[in-house]
């Protein structure tokens, strides 16, 4: 018996348009949209930092860097810290969560610090997963982390929720970050964070054919990189193809808008600390403290798109954006 049209269309609506997800040992929460693989979520393995990878647009295209996780041919393999998308900052009470890959050689027996940046190096540890749950048009994780010093003592809890939506053209995430401080911490005025994304190498500016422009128009890392902006949107081929990744500052967040961290080897990064670095000028202080039991919180959009900035039709989707806050 062959069903009406309409009937039809109506049961095959759910198979063709959620985001499911998926808790996987070890560590790790499976996203799938529309049907599909679409990324996953790891949970600060090895006590390095939470992040999420791969990223790609609504067509397939993948927009984020795969080193360090895999091989991929023609790739940068420059700063192994840049994971995918991330939260992360590198400088907060003299203890370094931006970079947190595990340390080359033998690990010695006491905490030391690293003789370069004169930091210690932190990690994180997955403390609770309060939500993992799909739906029709969108799909939220909801995970807490300990933020660890050199010597394993939690300085702050990390809550991360992350929202996947369902779109026949876009891949849009909303990533919110809470941070509790158990302790005093400051953000210390350092370029290196904070919400981030490494993208494909083929995206570049300095290795492929990418472009990157903020909200007021500038274009290319001279004109953005240290920069204040609501938005910017980085574009460039993958596959023969442009496609870009936007970023959207929320204007309820810290010191709107946020700095740009921004960079033409494909690091793509909000950061509203590094101010003495991109001012370039020294006795400005972008630090921020946070007393034992406040909160310090961050909202951003991700928009993953086919096109450059102009055909995703970038400022028109951050006004809707703003809109509904």
């Amino acid at each position: 018996m062959r069903l009406p049209l309409l009937a039809s269309f109506i049961l095959a609506l759910p198979l063709c348009a959620q985001v499911k997800i998926t808790q996987a040992a070890p560590g790790r929460i499976l996203v799938e949209i529309d049907g599909k693989p679409y990324t996953t979520f790891y949970l600060a393995p090895g006590g390095n930092k939470p992040y999420v990878w791969p990223l790609s647009t609504a067509s397939g295209a993948v927009v984020t860097r795969h080193y360090p996780m895999e091989e991929f041919p023609g790739e940068t393999k420059d700063h192994p810290h840049h994971r995918g998308m991330y939260f992360a900052h590198g400088d907060i009470n003299g203890i370094n969560f931006w970079q947190t890959e595990p340390r080359m050689g033998p690990v010695p027996a006491v905490p030391q610090k690293d003789p370069g940046s004169g930091l210690w190096q932190g990690s994180m540890r997955l403390k609770q997963i309060v939500a993992a749950k799909g739906g029709k048009k969108s799909g939220t994780i909801k995970a807490v982390f300990d933020g660890l010093d050199a010597f394993g003592k939690p300085i702050m809890t990390d809550t991360r929720t992350i929202t996947f939506y369902s779109d026949p053209r876009l891949r849009t995430i909303d990533y919110e970050v809470a941070i509790h401080a158990q302790e005093k911490l400051t953000f210390q005025d350092t370029k290196e964070g904070t919400f981030a994304i490494r993208l494909a190498t083929s995206m570049t500016e300095e290795k492929g054919g990418g472009r990157m422009v903020n909200a007021e128009g500038k274009e290319t890392e001279k004109n953005v990189w240290g920069k204040r902006s609501a938005w910017v949107d980085y574009s460039g081929p993958v596959d023969g193809r442009t496609v870009g990744v936007a970023i959207f500052d929320n204007p309820a967040n810290p010191r709107y808008p946020t700095y740009w961290h921004s960079r033409g080897y494909g690091l793509h990064a909000a950061n509203i600390f590094g101010v003495h670095d991109f001012t370039g000028d020294k006795s400005q202080d972008g630090s921020m403290t946070i007393e034992p039991g406040n909160e310090l919180h961050f909202r951003y959009r991700v928009v993953i798109h086919d096109g450059d900035a102009v055909a995703a039709r970038i400022a028109d989707l951050y006004q809707e954006y703003t809109a509904r806050q």
